[in-house]
């Protein structure tokens, strides 16, 4: 097997360990990683808008910023950092906390990676018109808070990290809750903030071992 499959295969404790650091962790690095093989089987990828990503059979989730030269095989490699909370008020923020579950749930089988780049008229905007656009008219936090704890979600932040995404949005739901997931997106897609969005690729995934069991 090449190298870079082994390193693909990472053991079962350091993908626990992915799961851990997002649960304990304030600031969470994490490393997308498109390939031949790897933790979730790819089950669609489609072009939102923009340019594409490079078509792979599988993905892996890794806690941590790591080089592309890790996995010369890689078709790519998507970095981000979950963080504090922005544009959110303390209430929202209580909500949050109170309804978010955590990722790693074992009858979580289904998982959608969603990068997502944002148009320069969005960053030109100030931090109050941007939250008059993201909650005060589009409602992202209210209007989803319905959709928890059934489908668990984190955003990871890329922009300051200098990579072709601003946002690398991270879902995890059961295969009973796939409609309810489609129901999200079309509700995100649909409000004002996403006028803003220039680039986005979705990725629905299934964790490798539930499609062998499923066949």
């Amino acid at each position: 097997m090449p190298r870079s499959q082994r390193r693909l295969g990472l053991s079962l404790r350091r993908r626990q360990t992915f799961y851990r650091v997002v649960l304990l962790a304030a600031i969470i690095p994490v490393s997308f990683v498109g390939a031949q093989t790897g933790q979730y089987r790819v089950l669609s990828m489609s072009n939102v808008i923009g340019a594409p990503l490079a078509t792979v059979p599988a993905v892996t989730g890794y806690p941590a910023h790591v080089p592309g030269t890790e996995f010369p095989d890689a078709a790519w490699v998507l970095r981000g950092t979950n963080s504090a909370l922005r544009y959110t008020h303390r209430p929202e923020t209580q909500a949050l906390q109170q309804t978010q579950p955590p990722l790693g749930r074992p009858e979580c089988t289904r998982a959608a990676l969603i990068p997502i780049r944002k148009a320069d008229a969005w960053w030109q905007l100030s931090q109050d018109e941007r939250r008059a656009i993201f909650e005060t008219r589009s409602q992202h936090i209210a209007s989803t808070l319905r959709f928890l704890p059934a489908i668990a979600r984190r955003l990871h932040q890329s922009r300051e990290l200098g990579e072709p995404f601003d946002f690398l949005t991270w879902f995890e739901y059961s295969e009973d809750d796939a409609p309810l997931f489609e129901e999200l997106v079309a509700l995100l897609r649909a409000t004002e903030e996403w006028q803003y969005v220039d680039r986005e690729v979705d990725i629905r995934l299934v964790k490798d071992g539930a499609a062998r069991d499923s066949r």
